[in-house]
């Protein structure tokens, strides 16, 4: 008995199914042209029962299109950016966009191969992504063919940037505090060449005023520890409450205090920032901590992409998006 072959579906079959033209049914299945919303959703809706398939090659050859953005991104671990890649994918994958992810370890070698590779595959654009907001590539990314878009990463003038609120994120955190009653609020951070920990401080300063105090140190836990001991082992009145600049930060600083015989929360309270839960949930007690909603920042950058490519102007700049604060039991309340 002769194998049954099932033919491959053509955008002919999708058309007369859905009873329209061929150009009618192309314009649904690419968002291009003039459809209206129910002849849309009724191609789509035939495409995806008859098992229609559409042929990338052909398609990018009528659009001068290749329907792929490549993602640069010096994160190694994928901690931050694959919550943002899976923003950008779920921007574009009802568009039929794929993404190439290219990991460059701040390799200028490695980024510039990786580069050629994408133009060499002909993507449409690409999305700049780091482990850090004032991070310089490590590739040159000026006169490029394509459009790029910067996400948490700030890009040069006349192009679009989407990074996490900074200010807005310390603000949630410090004004749920003292919304508990805490006073004595001290800040333990990262690296002070870190704009993102500038802006935190900033912000922590403008709510705390006098009663400030800032330790700038390394994202590490042991940073949290060694901070927190010295700054229980002084002479005068304690801290009732520590906003940490990382989920990790926070994690040392409740082991200090473990250690010095104080108890979270009822000594002293403690923010984390990150939402990096594989710390935050395991932290006993779990941490309250900020979440920069990074897939959010991965979203935006998509649709901005998007936009470009269709040759649609975007207002060039930085565009800082809200962070959400995450309630645990390190706080108290």
């Amino acid at each position: 008995m002769k194998p049954i072959l099932h033919r491959r579906r053509t955008l002919r079959d999708v058309a007369k199914a859905a009873g329209v033209s061929l150009s009618t049914a192309s314009n649904a299945l690419n968002a291009t042209g003039r459809v209206n919303r129910q002849t849309r959703e009724t191609v789509l809706q035939i495409a995806t029962e008859i098992g229609f398939m559409p042929n990338a090659l052909a398609r990018g050859l009528l659009s001068r299109r290749s329907f792929t953005i490549g993602m640069l991104t010096n994160d190694t671990y994928g901690r931050l950016t694959l919550p943002m890649m899976a923003g950008v994918s779920e921007s574009l994958v009802d568009h039929g966009i794929s993404v190439f992810l290219c990991a460059t370890n701040n390799d200028p070698r490695r980024a510039q191969l990786h580069l050629q590779a994408l133009l060499a595959r002909q993507v449409d654009g690409i999305i700049i992504t780091g482990t850090r907001r004032d991070l310089t590539p490590a590739v040159e990314l000026s006169g490029l063919p394509v459009p790029v878009v910067y996400a948490f990463a700030e890009g040069p003038a006349q192009t679009i940037s989407f990074v996490p609120d900074d200010a807005h994120g310390a603000r949630l955190a410090v004004e749920h505090l003292r919304s508990l009653g805490r006073s004595r609020i001290v800040h333990i951070t990262g690296p002070m060449d870190y704009l993102a920990a500038r802006i935190r401080a900033a912000a922590y300063r403008q709510i705390c005023g006098d009663a400030s105090e800032v330790r700038y140190g390394a994202w590490t836990e042991e940073w949290g520890y060694e901070a927190t001991q010295a700054i229980f082992s002084r002479a005068g009145d304690r801290p009732d409450a520590i906003f940490c600049g990382s989920d990790e930060i926070a994690r040392g600083v409740i082991d200090a205090l473990r250690d010095l015989e104080l108890s979270v929360p009822g000594d002293v309270a403690i923010a984390g920032y990150d939402n990096w839960e594989v710390i935050a949930r395991q932290t006993r007690p779990p941490l309250t901590t900020v979440d920069m909603e990074l897939k959010e920042v991965g979203r935006r950058a998509g649709l901005a992409m998007l936009a470009l490519t269709r040759g649609e102007e975007i207002a060039p700049g930085v565009v800082e998006l809200p962070c959400r604060l995450v309630i645990g039991r390190s706080c108290g309340g």
